[in-house]
């Protein structure tokens, strides 16, 4: 017990603490002074649950889909139809929601073997001018109405919504096996829930231009829906997936296609030149002379494009053309 200390002892460490002579407290660390800090912030209602290799290769993905859903939509509406990605970012289901307006397209998806629901919203701001494009209009000076889309309208805009849907899952297929699919259609976004109001989802903006028109394109995807992929996200197996697909599946159906394919072929004999008034004075029987020999070899085009040498010769009682050298 000789660490004990008396009473004297006692009243005079309170003595020197009440006079500055001793520290009463832990010293603080000054880190403005260049002190050392490991603390960062964080906020709890917003907790980064996907990793930025997997934001980024999920950005990736999707940067392809713009552009088969841009390409697929030119096609559909006979005019030039720009898709890009704006954002890609991670937010609460509840700050989607308060985000969007209303009314406003909003379409339930599912995804299966994926369990869940995703959401996929088009803005009124594109989705009139579309429906005018449909029905005949140049969509210059068209009104957005303030209203949810009628029967038939929907009906238009869900010919929108199955090109996009089958090029999402034509473009997922590279990641995982799946099949989108439309389960319901709201205007109002505040009266659909499909997670919590706090559960973290992933939402990719889109832009779409339609000459001078332009509205927005929002996909949300919880994180619960993809957790099970999350693992193929990352950035390195992201990229060795992808070209492992191309070298196979990809390359197959190219070559597939190609093979079956019909071209045209031109062989050229000689050339020569001759006046206008011959040309005119042409007849049949006619002899053309020219300077090039008949064992000579000549240029065969394929589509109009130079690609082989031939020379001229006869096979089973048909003119022919034997190839020589590429």
């Amino acid at each position: 017990m000789a660490d004990v200390l008396d009473q004297s002892e006692v009243d005079a460490l309170l003595a020197a603490v009440a006079e500055g002579g001793v520290d009463g407290g832990m010293a603080e660390p000054d880190f403005a002074a260049g002190g050392r800090s490991d603390v960062q912030a964080y906020d709890f209602k917003r907790p980064e649950r996907v990793s930025k290799d997997q934001m980024r290769a999920l950005q990736t993905l999707h940067e392809m889909f713009s552009r088969n859903f841009g390409a697929s939509l030119s096609g559909f509406l006979r005019t030039i139809v720009e898709v890009r990605v704006a954002t890609a970012e991670q937010l609460t289901y509840s700050e989607f929601i308060h985000s969007l307006p209303s009314p406003t397209v909003f379409s339930l998806l599912g995804a299966p073997p994926l369990q869940g629901q995703m959401c996929l919203e088009l803005s009124p701001l594109i989705v009139y001018p579309i429906i005018d494009r449909l029905l005949g209009g140049n969509s210059d000076d068209i009104y957005i109405p303030q209203r949810p889309l009628t029967d038939i309208e929907q009906r238009l805009v869900q010919r929108i919504t199955d090109r996009a849907l089958a090029t999402l899952t034509e473009v997922w297929s590279d990641l995982v096996e799946v099949k989108f699919e439309l389960h319901q259609t709201e205007s109002n976004p505040h009266l659909v829930q499909i997670v919590a109001p706090n559960e973290v989802v992933v939402v990719v903006g889109f832009e779409i231009k339609m000459g001078a028109r332009g509205g927005t394109m929002s996909l949300c995807i919880p994180f619960n829906v993809i957790e099970p992929v999350m693992g193929k996200l990352a950035a390195q197996s992201w990229l060795a997936y992808s070209r492992r697909g191309s070298s196979s599946d990809t390359v197959r159906r190219v070559q597939s296609s190609v093979t079956r394919s019909k071209v045209s072929l031109r062989a050229f004999l000689a050339k020569t030149t001759i006046t206008c008034g011959d040309l005119l004075s042409l007849a049949p029987g006619d002899m053309i002379t020219t300077s090039v020999p008949a064992s000579a070899e000549f240029s065969v085009e394929v589509e109009g494009k130079p690609k082989l040498r031939g020379a001229l010769g006869q096979y089973r009682g048909n003119r022919a053309i034997k190839v020589t050298k590429r």
